[in-house]
């Protein structure tokens, strides 16, 4: 758990940091890194999918993580969490102005479900080796800072979200080691890097993909492992 301990108070310090820095650029300043960073998070999202082996695999993956998610609905209780965070800590909201809830759900997608996230955190449960994870702290850290600077400080609260799925699946991955193979890995780091491209596109406003509720797509290549389907 070291690791995933580390990589949420990196992304509070970043936080910090950026609620220092948050005000001091224009609008336009503002909208022009934003759409930067899309830019960065399509790239590290294209990059991770193609590391999957099985194209097939990936595709019923996704098709079937996206009816689970759907008859769940995580989207929509990821929101009403966000919102409530909102209530709390929010309540007199600028017109105009991002909110807590928007801050959350992007840095809380955008920080558990890359390949970095479940890549580290299986080694870290595995062999308990950290170091992929300390990694990630620190370019969650210098992200963090940035989306702080343009989202505020829900951004802050996915520290929380990461402490919870990282350590989730570092605890999990020792009861899981007869099953976590090589393609295994690699499919759901396939299946979070195809995610991640969607959350660029809906950064840039391309699109309005609900990415929550594709959340359960990342975890079927298990299953898929268990049946021996790959």
């Amino acid at each position: 758990m070291l690791g995933t301990i580390v990589n949420s108070v990196a992304i509070i310090l970043g936080c910090l940091i950026g609620l220092l820095v948050k005000g001091k650029a224009s609008q336009k300043n503002s909208d022009t890194v934003m759409n930067g960073l899309a830019l960065c998070v399509l790239y590290i999202g294209i990059s991770g999918s193609l590391k999957g082996e099985d194209t097939l695999v990936t595709i019923i993956c996704i098709a079937i993580g996206a009816l689970i998610g759907e008859l769940i609905d995580i989207d929509k209780w990821l929101n009403k969490l966000g919102e409530f965070l909102e209530s709390k800590f929010n309540k007199e909201q600028k017109e105009g102005s991002v909110s807590i809830s928007q801050g959350f759900v992007s840095a809380s997608l955008l920080f558990c479900i890359g390949a970095m996230g479940i890549v580290g955190s299986l080694q870290s449960g595995l062999t308990g080796n950290h170091e992929t994870l300390f990694a990630k702290s620190i370019l969650d850290g210098i992200i963090s800072i940035i989306f702080t600077a343009t989202l505020g400080i829900g951004v802050m609260f996915s520290s929380v979200s990461v402490f919870l799925y990282q350590g989730i699946i570092t605890i999990g991955a020792s009861a899981l080691s007869g099953v976590l193979s090589t393609q295994v890995i690699n499919s759901m780091t396939a299946v979070g890097s195809l995610l991640i491209v969607g959350l660029g596109l809906n950064m840039l406003k391309a699109t309005n993909i609900k990415i929550a509720n594709l959340l359960p797509a990342v975890f079927l290549p298990i299953l898929a492992g268990i049946l021996g389907i790959i």
